[in-house]
């Protein structure tokens, strides 16, 4: 009886040590949070003493005030005598996924905090709302609706205005629902038009150019069938690319997404299956259908982008992956899969053929793409690609009479975060937390399945992260307050960059729908065009010459 005695009496003076302990690291904590102590709120951490990031004449009063003058006249200079110009040619860029977080943070990827992305250095700047009519925040087929037609449309839904919900098979095939847009503005004014993505090239951002459909994800006709709607009456995204209204008569076409575009018993050139169902190669139908118009080329490799006779070539489609294509740092090392900005020089050369001008409209999708699997590295890498391409675009054209626009279609989750260090790495550690003295990284999302590598299995703890993960791997999953299986967007309001004829008309905060009426006035086409234009099509013009030619031989053989 007495040894039970003795180990209750130690049994209780353990558990009340412990709970006096616990008592004081409590206490610990409420003395660091003393409301009245404001460095909680703006600690004061330690600095690298000698640090590199920091210029010397950063210190000095006349290097920040010589700065702001030089700024200030340059704008002045710029802004005093607006180009007004009517651009002959609109070339558009999407970063799709490309929030002002992402852009931030890829600046310092790039180098440093007062480094520049090729667009950031554009002279004139806006702001955009991306929501969709019924919610609030967008996926990227309203917000191409909005951008590419001037329609705010509903979420999932691509080319239709907000009163066909969407899956509403019935719906899309009542044209008097279905958007126009600067893609026939362009036709309807003789110009060219062309389609570049590092995405599947009927995936959402791309088909809001010629594409009307009730649900992002009718790529091919199994899709439409899956969600019980009648694949001979419903024109899946790929056929409409093919046959629709805008697609066929698209001038350049880059991209991945073979799969989308032949059946499933047939293998592309690299072994993958396609997706269809109905039997057809829609790029043999491709091939068929323009070679009416003009010599139309189809390629699938980098060499035979590169090596491609543009002044014979009227018509091209380059479908480079069965999906879509590779990230950027995985295709540099691959002979065979062209960069984003190859695609684009490419495209800008065929395009430049046009004698009334061309649009050009341009997505850098995979920073979406690898947002949503939290692979910040990948993101950040993607955005400086899309300004490589960007750059490229305006060396190859003219501010005089080329517009070029930079925009994203949503945000994400990402923020940007703590108080790291000029210089400091940003995909490293930003700080250790006041509450649980763990450290945490500047770069973070509020939801996405970085959730499972920030919190232990019960979700009650944040896993110590010192030395436990490589934060350089291109795959890591960055870390995430909320889990989910994959990271969503966000609904902040994202950039306008704009540089060339009335670049100027893209300056404030307004709606996302009026930039395709910005790019319209700027060219003075669709409404603010001349609507008794009459375009000859290609195959027009060869039956013209080949009558002329009948003709001139006549004469000939009259004489002789």
């Amino acid at each position: 009886m007495n040894n039970i005695r003795l180990v209750v009496l130690l049994f209780g003076i353990v558990a009340f040590t412990l709970l006096s302990a616990e008592g004081f690291v409590q206490e610990d904590f409420q003395e660091d949070f003393d409301e009245e102590d404001d460095s909680r709120v703006h600690p004061d951490l330690p600095l690298e003493l000698d640090n590199k990031a920091i210029l010397p004449e950063e210190q000095e009063t006349e290097y920040w005030m010589s700065s702001a003058r030089n700024t200030v006249a340059e704008k002045i200079t710029i802004h005093s005598v607006p180009n007004t110009n009517v651009a002959k040619n609109v070339i558009f860029f999407i970063g799709d996924g490309m929030s002002f977080q992402n852009v931030a943070a890829a600046r310092m990827r790039a180098g440093n905090e007062n480094h520049k992305l090729s667009f950031e250095k554009f002279p004139y700047f806006g702001m955009a709302k991306t929501y969709c009519v019924n919610r609030q925040v967008s996926d990227s087929a309203c917000t191409a609706t909005a951008y590419l037609s001037g329609v705010k449309a509903n979420y999932g839904t691509i080319g239709l205005d907000a009163s066909v919900p969407r899956y509403d098979c019935k719906g899309q095939l009542d044209e008097s629902h279905h958007t126009t847009g600067i893609g026939q503005w362009s036709l309807d004014a003789c110009k060219g038009i062309g389609l570049v993505t590092n995405t599947r090239i009927t995936h959402a951002t791309p088909a809001g150019l010629f594409a009307h459909t009730a649900d992002r994800y009718w790529e091919n006709d199994a899709e439409v069938v899956d969600d019980k709607c009648d694949s001979d009456e419903i024109d899946d995204i790929a056929e409409q690319l093919v046959y629709g209204k805008v697609g066929r008569k698209i001038k350049v076409i880059l991209g991945g997404g073979r799969k989308e575009f032949v059946n499933e018993t047939v293998t592309d050139e690299e072994g993958a299956y396609g997706a269809r169902h109905d039997g057809k190669n829609l790029i043999e139908e491709w091939k068929t259908e323009r070679s009416m118009d003009g010599e139309a080329k189809y390629i699938w490799r980098k060499s035979e982008l590169l090596g491609l006779d543009i002044e014979n070539t009227d018509y091209l489609l380059g479908l480079f992956e069965g999906d879509h294509m590779k990230y950027h740092k995985d295709a540099v090392l691959d002979p065979e899969e062209p960069t984003l900005s190859e695609l684009v020089a490419t495209a800008i050369k065929m395009l430049q053929k046009e004698k009334q001008g061309y649009f050009l409209f341009v997505e850098g999708g995979k920073i979406d793409v690898a947002h949503h699997e939290s692979w910040t590295q990948r993101a950040l890498d993607e955005t400086l690609e899309l300004s490589n391409a960007v750059q490229l675009a305006r060396e190859m054209t003219s501010e005089e009479d080329t517009l070029i626009v930079v925009s994203a279609d949503h945000g994400h989750t990402l923020t940007y975060a703590g108080y790291p260090s000029r210089g400091a790495d940003i995909l490293g550690v930003a700080q250790n937390s006041n509450i649980d003295r763990m450290p945490f990284t500047t770069l973070s999302y509020a939801n996405g399945g970085g959730y499972f590598n920030t919190y232990n299995e019960l979700g009650d703890t944040r896993i110590n992260i010192t030395g436990l993960y490589d934060l350089s791997d291109p795959e890591f999953k960055f870390f995430a307050t909320v889990p989910l299986n994959t990271e969503s967007h966000g609904g902040d309001d994202v950039g306008v960059y704009a540089s060339g004829p009335w670049a100027h008309l893209f300056v404030g905060q307004y709606e996302q729908n009026i930039l395709p009426f910005a790019m319209a006035y700027a060219a003075q086409i669709g409404y603010y065009g001349d609507e008794d234009l009459v375009c000859a099509s290609a195959s027009t013009l060869h039956l013209a010459v080949s009558l002329f030619s009948l003709l001139i031989l006549h004469y000939i053989s009259r004489f002789f």
